[in-house]
């Protein structure tokens, strides 16, 4: 044993997952270096396998695998009492991204960015090891998130929401009870006849905020707010996504035959998931990308060119509350679109944000049940297939986890090979791929693409990802400071 890193824990069991064998190689030699038993295992289900046949002190775990990924592993490990205790250090190329979502979820303790310096990972498991030896593991227990961390986090959230929907409430009563004021102060001050006066007094002031203020007036209001927030309703479901997948509160509504509405939020992105009888009717959302809105899809099926939608909505008149989901009809009703087209778009746009926020690995759901539908969810009823949805899904996420190893953040600039294109020529790249090839510049950045084309951040990243592994593109490396 090497006295660099010599530690009263040294000579424990190491365990590593990862399906790179020189990842494998290379920490096996570092830590037996360093007085460690190291085994090695090429994915999730071998490392289970290795696991249960010697329990380790640690597990260092890639997160994208085949044949079962780090999320699964780590779900099947803590499933097994005599196993959940294990600490997990995960171990990714996207670092800080995906590190800092999963530590303290499902047994992850710690994370390392590849690539590592021998002595990052060496220190990384002295301190791991140590804090969570068993004699401390009553003191520090990293199995899973708890429940002070999700009751914090509740908590959080709901103070964030309450705020947005007492702020919602504020101004539609400032609003109503202003133009009311006001009218009786313009009429005050019109008056033609001098001996007819208009009472602006404090009890005339109180009367016509009243009257402003009549029932029909405050069932709107409060119909545009989330009830439960208030203690006025009860979803039937909720939870942290950190704990419960979201694909599993899919699968457990349509298998329910649930009707009611499933909302999901993280930050200032909310996406609502209306169900009848187990099935989609709409997902609509708030605080997404533009990506997502009615307009992209629209244009992508060329049902409107991207000039006469912008003009469109340029000469549209702006209305009050959730316009954007009266769009759709506006459009159909003015000859745009036919009732099928929007019905085409609708399925897309709801499509794709559920396979957005399959993604989230946070985040807050809630579902209430038997919640009547709004109107324009009605003339929706798309009725989606959950299972197919999921499907497609998971299709998606897996190929995000193998784009990811090329294009690991949007803020990531390409260049072209001119030399590649020339040789191969454009005729054999599709009308997107052209386009997308067109904006690498060596200035524009993976977000800049995406906003320039105007396509899907999936779409975009999944293009360039194959024009990258035919050499058409190559990433900027940026000089080294000295």
């Amino acid at each position: 044993m090497s006295s660099e890193g010599n530690t009263d824990m040294a000579g424990e069991l190491v365990l590593v997952i990862d399906d790179s064998p020189t990842i494998t190689k290379v920490v096996q030699l570092v830590l037996t270096k360093a007085g460690y038993q190291v085994a090695t295992a090429p994915d999730g289900e071998a490392g289970l396998e290795a696991t249960r046949a010697q329990r380790p002190a640690l597990i260092l775990l890639d997160f994208v695998m085949p044949k079962m990924n780090g999320y699964q592993f780590c779900r099947e490990l803590v499933s097994d009492p005599a196993l959940r205790e294990i600490p997990v250090v995960l171990m990714s190329a996207k670092g800080d991204q995906v590190g800092e979502r999963f530590v303290k979820v499902m047994g992850i303790v710690d994370y390392i960015t590849k690539p590592f310096s021998p002595e990052a990972i060496t220190a990384v498991v002295q301190h791991t090891i140590g804090k969570y030896h068993p004699a401390r593991a009553e003191e520090d227990n990293p199995s899973l998130v708890t429940g002070e961390d999700l009751a914090a986090t509740d908590d959080a959230d709901r103070t964030h929401a309450r705020a947005a929907a007492l702020g919602t409430l504020r101004r539609s009563i400032i609003d109503v009870v202003s133009a009311r004021i006001g009218a009786l102060f313009q009429l005050a001050q019109s008056s033609a006849d001098p001996n007819a006066q208009v009472a602006t007094d404090a009890a005339a002031i109180a009367e016509a905020a009243r009257g402003a203020l009549d029932d029909a007036t405050l069932d709107a209001m409060l119909s545009a707010i989330d009830l439960s927030l208030f203690g006025e309703g009860t979803p039937g479901l909720r939870g942290d996504l950190r704990v419960v997948p979201l694909a599993e509160v899919l699968q457990l509504l349509d298998v329910q035959e649930q009707s009611g509405a499933l909302t999901v939020e993280r930050s200032e992105a909310r996406v609502d998931i209306y169900f009848r009888r187990g099935r989609v009717d709409q997902a609509v959302a708030s605080g997404v990308p533009d990506e997502f809105l009615l307009g992209r899809f629209v244009t992508d099926a060329e049902l409107m060119q991207r000039a006469d939608f912008e003009a469109f909505l340029d000469s549209r008149a702006v209305v009050s509350g959730p316009w954007q989901k009266l769009l759709g009809q506006q459009l159909v009703r003015l000859g745009h679109l036919t009732e099928p087209d929007l019905k085409a778009c609708l399925t897309r746009q709801s499509s794709e944000l559920i396979y957005e926020i399959l993604r989230w690995r946070h985040g807050r759901f809630r579902f209430a049940a038997g919640l009547e539908l709004p109107p324009h969810v009605i003339d929706a009823a798309l009725g989606l297939d959950v299972e197919a949805v999921l499907m497609e899904g998971y299709r998606r996420v897996d190929e995000w986890h193998l784009i990811e190893r090329a294009i690991d953040n949007f803020d990531v600039v390409f260049l072209r090979n001119e030399d590649s294109v020339a040789q191969m020529g454009r005729g054999r790249l599709t009308r997107e791929e052209l386009a997308v090839l067109e904006l690498v510049n060596g200035k524009n950045t993976v977000k800049d693409i995406i906003r320039k084309s105007r396509m899907g951040s999936f779409e975009v990243s999944k293009m360039l990802y194959r024009l990258l592994s035919i050499k058409l593109v190559r990433r900027r490396v940026l000089p080294v400071a000295v």
